[in-house]
């Protein structure tokens, strides 16, 4: 019998599904469709210190095989997160969640997990580090070992739960910016976020999204994120989340064996909001054809 069961940080899965932030709201939206407890977990939408309305529309625009978005971290801000959200939250989903964090600053970051820490129904932070540093000049967190891990120090200091570290693939050295990292004190990688794209509409000669812009993903960037996966399993000795275009089982498995222990599962919600619910229906027979008895097993087992 297939075991799908993995260990994150020291929280045991039932499965390495997690769809990823910004794909999956809160839960409660997909929890009207199916039953989410079936999930490893879900990393919620990023949420900020204060509420953010997100950049202008339209910011949402189809490509081939993926899509471009420049949403902007719309969200209602960590107060109302915790009052509002994560009782709806909690009323659907009977497991630990990942709080996925995002900030503008140093203390935007330590002031949104010390406040999230609080909350039960929270296992995991998912902290992105690919949001503009206002008080650095503009310069993105995650592209700089260094200012990735002053985030990672900051955020360790207030918080009691698994802290994983969110990377961006617009880097030209993934895997300095992850042992920086490591080295800080993070539990846990997440990894890839998406990619810069832009696209132009050839009758308006203008970018088809307002900001011009925004993160290319989709089952295009799969082997991008299956490569930087690898990498940064080889490098670092805590766990890493992988992510990237993944849109079926055999998709799961392969990162799982690039070094994944769990693997988000992001812009396929959108293009259908069971695919999580399929992928996980359809791991046992997959591992059957490659003839895997546990999951826990092939982490890292390329040959």
């Amino acid at each position: 019998m297939a075991e799908l069961k993995v260990n994150l940080c020291g929280i045991e899965m039932d499965n390495p599904i997690i769809p990823a932030s910004g794909t999956f709201g809160y839960g409660y939206e997909f929890a009207e469709l199916y039953d989410i407890n079936i999930l490893g977990t879900f990393s919620f939408k990023g949420t900020t210190k204060e509420p953010r309305f997100g950049n202008p529309t339209p910011r949402i625009a189809e490509c081939t095989a993926g899509m471009i978005n420049a949403v902007g971290l719309q969200n209602p801000g960590v107060e109302k997160v915790i009052s509002e959200e994560l009782p709806k939250l909690k009323a659907c989903f009977h497991k630990p969640v990942m709080a996925n964090v995002s900030g503008f600053s140093v203390e935007d970051y330590a002031y949104t997990c010390e406040k999230l820490n609080a909350c039960p129904e929270i296992g995991w932070f998912e902290v992105n580090v690919s949001c503009p540093n206002v008080h650095g000049g503009g310069m993105s967190f995650g592209t700089s070992p260094e200012a990735a891990a002053e985030v990672t120090r900051a955020v360790k200091k207030v918080t009691t739960k698994p802290v994983l570290i969110k990377l961006s693939p617009n880097v030209t050295d993934i895997v300095s910016i992850a042992k920086a990292c490591e080295e800080a004190g993070a539990d846990g990688i997440s990894l890839i976020n998406t990619m810069l794209g832009m696209r132009i509409d050839l009758r308006t000669r203008r970018p088809v999204i307002a900001n011009k812009m925004g993160g290319f993903s989709g089952s295009a960037i799969f082997p991008v994120a299956v490569r930087m996966v690898y990498h940064v399993a080889q490098a670092v000795k805590i766990p890493v989340v992988g992510m990237g275009g993944v849109t079926t089982a055999e998709d799961v498995i392969e990162m799982m064996l690039a070094g994944a222990t769990a693997v988000q599962v992001g812009a396929a919600n959108l293009v259908d909001p069971f695919a999580c619910k399929k992928i996980i229906e359809d791991l046992p027979a997959a591992m059957e054809k490659y003839r895997m008895t546990s999951l826990r097993e092939i982490i890292g087992g390329i040959q």
